[in-house]
């Protein structure tokens, strides 16, 4: 009887493993979901605002969206934010961006980033990991007719669109990336 009670706990015990696992499994398919929508609506947002952007879309050989970056700061300040990339149009992978700024600033915001890759090279350093943006690397600010000036430095261009919030801000900093395949 003890050994048909111990069979019993066991198969209980590995039942919930199993359905704890496909709900965990199922709420990260939920989540990327949500996030390729969101950069779907993105990029939607950035052709609206500057109708020459669906160029750089069309023509790059990748970009990476992040729909959601939260930034904020006092002093100190750091920036998050997830994304989808792009090849050729396809998606192949996650990322997740990371900013850690010093110097004057104070408040909190909400924005939009998209990076275009110029080539295959400029891509392959992004997907290794290999891509930090210093200080010296400007975003251009996403709004009408922005996009027809602005060449690639270094194989990348990156554009940003501000969402809400308010920061007053001079500081120095850099963002980093972490790529993951799907």
């Amino acid at each position: 009887m003890k050994r048909r009670n111990i069979f019993i706990v066991t198969g209980l015990i590995f039942g919930l493993t199993l359905i704890t696992t496909k709900n965990i499994s199922a709420q990260s398919t939920k989540k990327e979901k949500r996030l390729v929508e969101d950069c779907q609506e993105a990029k939607a947002d950035f052709i609206e605002t500057d109708g020459l952007m669906k160029n750089l879309f069309n023509n790059a050989y990748g970009y990476a969206i992040f729909p959601n970056v939260g930034k904020g700061g006092i002093g100190v300040g750091g920036a998050a934010g997830k994304g989808i990339v792009y090849e050729k149009g396809s998606i192949i992978g996650k990322a997740q961006l990371t900013q850690v700024s010093i110097g004057f600033q104070f408040g909190g915001q909400a924005y939009r980033e998209v990076i275009f890759f110029e080539s295959a090279g400029a891509m392959k350093k992004f997907k290794e990991d290999n891509v930090k943006f210093s200080a010296q690397a400007s975003a251009v600010a996403a709004t009408e007719g922005a996009s027809a000036n602005v060449k690639y430095a270094d194989g990348v261009m990156i554009f940003t669109q501000q969402k809400g919030g308010l920061m007053y801000e001079a500081s120095i900093g850099g963002q980093k990336f972490n790529y993951t395949p799907f």
